[in-house]
């Protein structure tokens, strides 16, 4: 299984793989997106949508882009396909 990390909190992407490995200690982690400007959805969109059709079928991409840190709203989240 392929799995990218897309963020524009470039700290915590070294977080988030710890946890994929404490699962799954085969994972293949690629494609360490974290130049996204912060608190921009758009760009983490457009850069998201432009490399995820080069990944092989399957991969999974986890895209973490948060315009709301520290504010007191609801999580959202998107489940789908690309390409």
């Amino acid at each position: 299984m392929v799995i990218t990390l897309l963020s524009d909190l470039r700290m915590y992407t070294q977080f988030h793989e710890g946890v994929i490995l404490g699962i799954n200690p085969n994972a293949n982690i690629v494609g360490h997106l974290t130049f996204i400007p912060h608190y921009d959805i758009r760009a983490g969109a457009f850069i998201l949508m432009s490399c995820a059709r080069y990944f092989p079928p399957g991969t999974v991409h986890i895209a973490v882009v948060d315009p709301g840190v520290g504010t007191e709203r609801p999580a959202a989240g998107c489940e789908g396909r690309v390409g």
